[in-house]
């Protein structure tokens, strides 16, 4: 994790509780690792969304129609797998 070794990390807390004390640490933690959560959300969201703007970008520039036309075989697909159930 970016090149920190045991002994850098050992330090590093060692500072954080002389400045912060015992008491501060865990809330410390506790936010830190909720920030962390939240900018992976964030970034997990912006992915989402660039995919879907790259599909929506390739239907723009598809056949007029084929939208539906996939939506009426997926439809025709599910009712065949209906009527084989049935059987």
């Amino acid at each position: 994790m970016f090149g920190f070794g045991f002994p850098e990390i050992l330090v590093i807390l060692i500072i954080l509780f002389l400045l912060f004390g015992a008491k501060k640490l865990p809330e410390i933690g506790e936010a830190l690792g909720k920030t962390v959560k939240e900018i992976r959300k964030i970034r997990e969201e912006r992915k989402a969304d660039k995919e879907e703007k790259k599909e929506n970008k390739k239907e723009v520039h598809a056949i007029p129609g084929l939208k539906e036309v996939r939506e009426i075989k997926e439809t025709a697909d599910k009712i065949k797998n209906i009527t084989k159930i049935l059987k």
